[in-house]
């Protein structure tokens, strides 16, 4: 599911979270260039009851407030909620690891890991295997966390360790001499974090851990880095040390002095060009940075290391493009039925038309057969007119006598041979044809006077004698009435 905001396909939206705290960064690419759109952070310590629920509704809230766009979401989670192991796996395989790394877990912490999600790193692969970096985390903390997003129509693709977010800024945004191996010590309000990134293309050494709010800081790092020192590869030994602290109370110079090793200082800020204005809504700058880090999984493409994997897998475009052929089967379905209906009403109109000529032409037919019922097809009736034009024919050329109903046929005959000759010249409209076998009065009207003179000279050409006449004019029409027979 995307975000309920509209979507703009080359931004994606970054979220650390914590138990009671959240930082949202929007990102927008253009070819290498990173824009930061907007960021922000929310909190629920001062409800009474809080809860993911509400912390996911503040999320939503805030990208509506700013009206930020973005095509997906990633989700860093705060290292207050995963725990981190080194395992040791018998294949090299991805596959295969993916497949045992639960068992192989479960036998390294000698616990029951049932309710756990696990994510991992390939660490180093050799001929006995491969070494692990195994992050756990409780699937219930994970499916509420999950749920009271999803519900405000924010859906994760991925839900990664904060300190790999953090590990992926740092890669993209503090460019080393290639002579150094520096480990960066980033610390913020709540948590510490040691990442020493590889010049190959290994995975970076990485751990975090809680801070209390009286600790000495310079001391704490003092003790910690060898201890994070000790985890990096021999060929590649820590030279100097990177510090940034949200607090502003490590002393480099001390620490240094501790040991042994250059340490100063870096700005996370100023590497990705981030104004004070900028980051006025972001609660910590180190918050900042992780949530920056988990939006760059996408515009950087880099390797992530996912609980939803073990838990559940995203589903979000299968839903999209669910969707879309649903709404596609929809389309056409409307498509198919107005073109149905649209056949449908010319059918009907088709039939309509249909029906309108079969009445016409059974009324003249009763009229030419003498009263006989028109058979039910066309076809059936324009055989039996033939059958009876050929026998007036035969009458006329005098193959038969013109005796009862042939001798009215053959009269009949002339008459529509000689409206036939000049029906369409005169305009002609023949209102009732009365037949006996002594003569034929036909009555109707035609444009003009000139026209029913015309008529008349046709009517007599044709062998019919006009033995009566009345005419008159009405509605613009001249009326005419006649009595005619056979001449001779």
């Amino acid at each position: 599911m995307r975000s309920l905001l509209e979507v703009e396909p080359q931004s994606y939206l970054g979220i650390y979270i914590g138990r009671n705290t959240a930082t949202a960064v929007c990102l927008g690419s253009q070819g290498r260039d990173r824009t930061i759109l907007g960021c922000f952070s929310v909190s629920t310590e001062q409800d009474e009851q809080p809860s993911p629920q509400a912390l996911a509704t503040l999320i939503a809230e805030g990208c509506a407030e700013r009206q930020l766009k973005f095509a997906e979401v990633a989700v860093a989670l705060d290292c207050a909620m995963f725990m981190q192991h080194n395992v040791s796996s018998e294949f090299t395989d991805p596959r295969q690891i993916a497949s045992t790394v639960r068992f192989d877990t479960e036998e390294a912490l000698a616990t029951d890991i049932a309710d756990v999600a696990i994510a991992f790193e390939i660490t180093s692969t050799g001929q006995t295997g491969s070494k692990l970096t195994v992050f756990t985390a409780q699937r219930k903390v994970l499916s509420d966390i999950l749920g009271a997003l999803q519900s405000n129509n924010i859906d994760p693709v991925t839900i990664e360790p904060d300190v790999r977010c953090l590990s992926r800024f740092i890669s993209r945004n503090e460019p080393l001499a290639a002579d150094l191996h520096p480990l960066f010590c980033i610390l913020s309000g709540l948590s510490g974090y040691f990442i020493a990134l590889p010049q190959s293309q290994k995975a970076p050494t990485m751990r975090t851990i809680l801070l209390g709010p009286a600790q000495d800081r310079t001391d704490l790092l003092a003790g910690q880095i060898p201890v994070t020192a000790a985890l990096v590869d021999v060929d590649q030994p820590i030279d100097c040390i990177k510090v940034f602290d949200s607090t502003d109370s490590v002393n480099n110079h001390r620490l240094s002095e501790k040991l042994n090793i250059e340490a100063d200082s870096i700005d996370l800020a100023a590497s990705v060009a981030a104004a004070p204005e900028t980051l006025a809504d972001c609660a910590d700058t180190v918050d900042f940075a992780i949530a920056y880090g988990a939006a760059l999984c996408y515009l950087e493409k880099t390797q992530t290391i996912n609980f939803r994997n073990d838990f559940s897998p995203y589903q979000g475009k299968k839903v999209r493009l669910q969707k879309v052929l649903k709404v596609l089967s929809i389309s056409v379905a409307v498509l198919v039925l107005a073109a149905g209906l649209y056949l449908q009403v010319q059918l009907l109109q088709k039939n309509k038309y249909r029906n309108r000529l079969h009445e016409k032409f059974e009324k003249q037919y009763s009229a030419v057969m003498f009263g006989e019922k028109m058979p039910g097809k066309i076809k059936d009736a324009k055989g039996e007119l033939g059958k009876a034009k050929r026998r007036i024919e035969r009458v006329k050329s005098g193959q038969l006598s013109l005796t009862g109903e042939e001798a009215i046929s053959a009269k009949l005959t002339l008459v529509l041979e000689a409206f036939n000759k000049c029906a369409a010249q005169t305009d002609l409209n023949i209102d009732s044809i009365s037949i006996t076998t002594r003569a034929i009065t036909i009555a109707g009207d035609t444009s003009s006077k000139k026209n029913t003179l015309k008529l008349f000279e046709t009517i007599k050409k044709s062998g019919l004698e006009i033995l009566q006449q009345r005419l008159d004019s009405k509605a613009g029409r001249d009326n005419f009435r006649i009595t005619v027979e056979p001449e001779g």
